[in-house]
């Protein structure tokens, strides 16, 4: 099947970094706080580590263990794999086609977002040399001089409004006369597409993995020094008994006074919040994780590999972005200055730029933390993209080159419509309910259920035992099958009862939600027929799912006693 199986990760430290790279992004540090604000701060973290407990390991390590199973069988494709953890059906095939069609998606305006924060880094950083005394021009329009001081939070909420966007569609590239200038946030936009296709151009080894040991340290040397700085604010002077500690107890203090506990812990959205953003936090559902295991050689560790990326993300959300975003926020601007400024995108950048004006070096730090943003966008960004371009390599038979341009086409496509609709960024977040929320919990559901009802839990155990460095319990690969996939069906059946009928109502009215969710329908029919040609196509080369499937059973057999004595023992 073309060049698949032939690349593979240059080292054990190499894959830890990209895959802690896939999963650390803007997931991190722009929507934990944000979820956490939103949700009741501690009344949040409980279910919050619930689901990474009961959700997050389990899962990773059973997208790792039957990742590197289909890798040895030289498949690297989400369809392939799946359909032969699936025994040879077909039908897992089409199901894992999501697993393509979803990241690029995702792609389609996280590549947008990763242009906000290079271009407010760009600003910061010239404001950072105009404090030096040097004279430099304004990258950004209407940002008052070199750097970010706007003065208040209602001028920065104007200012990232029109920034992005959001005041009229076609405004990104069209003046009010109607002629074609590319703002600069344009620009950047596209310096972020050229810059993620490179590096995928580069390939696994030498594109992912070597951007991804350069961004990483330095990723963690930028949010450390932020931390540092958030660690020593002095409150500012009109509110001289706000601390550090007010915003600290407010992210670990379960019962807040517009939260009380019972009422939060009871809330279903809450628990609906935060097993949603697990799978931001460490990158499972996506398709990722399974492409990014089928490169690992054979018999290389995945057990301590998986835990040793999930944690290193973790570290990065709870102490890294918990630290140094929601609690100087509180410590500037107050609970009540946060009203209205909880979504996704506002924390970071309406709430925290003015945060950045209020504080000593002020610009320096704001440079830091949307630059550490920018690494964190590419690092996942470039991950997302690889699932796709595997598909078109093992299943067309198409070169790296012919994938890539494929791939990098598709996802310019819904670039440019999201660019073009930007008015209220509507389209953007409908893209990202429909394909980065309900489509990302979809196919973890079914993913869950491919890997512990069919597959197996022991298939699993034996997976991640090989060439293990640490004893991985049976109780976790049984728990994803009696504990993991319950509670995700339980959750997906309480969201369709729940708040399905209003989502879909709103695609019935909305015209403009109707033509995002007919695009993304129409790419998924798009990824499900390379699917069925590159079923045809391995069936003509004599590759048959079935056939491999029952090789690996038998394989297992040579596993499966020492499992047996280890039950009796």
């Amino acid at each position: 099947m073309g060049k698949r199986g032939k690349e593979n990760w240059g080292s054990q430290l190499g894959v830890i970094l990209a895959v802690a790279g896939s999963a650390i992004g803007l997931g991190n540090f722009l929507r934990f706080p944000g979820q956490a604000a939103m949700h009741g701060g501690g009344a949040f973290m409980i279910p919050y580590f619930i689901s990474f407990l009961i959700i997050g390991i389990p899962l990773t390590w059973s997208e790792w263990a039957v990742g590197r199973a289909g890798g040895r069988k030289g498949f690297n494709s989400v369809p392939g794999i799946f359909s032969l953890a699936a025994r040879g059906k077909r039908r897992w095939s089409y199901i894992g086609s999501l697993g393509a069609v979803i990241p690029v998606c995702i792609v389609m305006y996280y590549l947008l977002i990763e242009a906000w924060c290079l271009a407010f880094a760009i600003q910061y950083f010239l404001g950072f040399l105009s404090t030096l005394g040097l004279s430099v021009p304004s990258f950004l329009p209407g940002t008052n001089g070199a750097g970010f001081t706007l003065g208040s939070a209602e001028a920065y909420q104007a200012f990232f409004k029109s920034f992005v966007g959001a005041d009229a569609n076609a405004s990104l590239y069209l003046t009010d006369s109607g002629s074609v200038t590319f703002s600069p946030l344009m620009w950047c936009t596209v310096f972020c597409l050229i810059l993620n296709f490179f590096l995928i151009y580069r390939g696994v080894s030498k594109g992912i993995e070597g951007f991804c040991k350069v961004a990483m340290p330095l990723l963690l040397a930028c949010s450390l020094l932020i931390l540092i700085r958030a660690l020593t604010l002095t409150p500012p002077s009109d509110e001289p008994g706000r601390t550090f500690l007010d915003g600290l107890g407010f992210m670990w203090n379960p019962s807040q006074p517009d939260h009380p506990f019972w009422e939060s812990i009871t809330n279903p959205d809450v628990w609906l919040a935060a097993t949603s953003q697990i799978f931001f936090s460490v990158s499972i559902g996506f398709g990722l994780i399974v492409t990014y295991a089928s490169y690992v050689r054979p018999k290389d560790d995945i057990a301590l590999s998986a835990l040793s990326a999930t944690v290193s993300n973790e570290f990065c959300e709870v102490v890294l972005a918990g630290l140094m975003i929601l609690p100087p926020a509180i410590m500037f601007m107050g609970t009540s200055g946060l009203a209205g400024n909880l979504g996704t995108f506002s924390l970071g950048f309406n709430v925290l730029p003015n945060v950045f004006e209020q504080m000593p070096f002020g610009q320096f730090f704001g440079f830091l933390f949307f630059f550490l943003l920018f690494l964190a966008a590419v690092t996942s960004s470039i991950s997302m993209l690889q699932p796709s371009i595997a598909l078109f390599e093992e299943g067309l038979g198409l070169g790296r080159k012919r994938s890539i341009c494929l791939t990098a086409g598709i996802s310019l496509l819904g670039s440019v419509l999201l660019c073009h609709f930007s008015k209220g960024l509507y389209a953007l977040d409908t893209m990202d309910f429909w394909a980065g929320n309900f489509g990302l919990f979809v196919l973890a559901t079914l993913q869950t259920i491919l890997v512990s009802w069919i597959w197996g839990p022991k298939r699993m155990l034996r997976e991640l035992r090989l060439g293990s460095k640490i004893h991985v319990p049976r109780f976790v690969c049984y728990g994803v099958k009696y504990v993991s996939t319950p509670y995700l069906v339980l959750i997906l059946i309480l969201w369709l009862y729940k708040n399905a009928g209003a989502y879909f109502s709103e695609v019935r009215s909305n015209s403009l939600a109707q033509l995002v969710v007919g695009f993304l329908l129409l790419l998924w029919v798009f990824y499900l027929l390379i699917t069925f040609l590159s079923l045809r196509r391995w069936k003509r080369m004599g590759i048959e799912l079935k056939t491999l499937a029952k090789l690996e059973l038998d394989e297992e057999n040579d596993f499966r006693a020492p499992l047996d004595s280890e039950k009796e023992n």
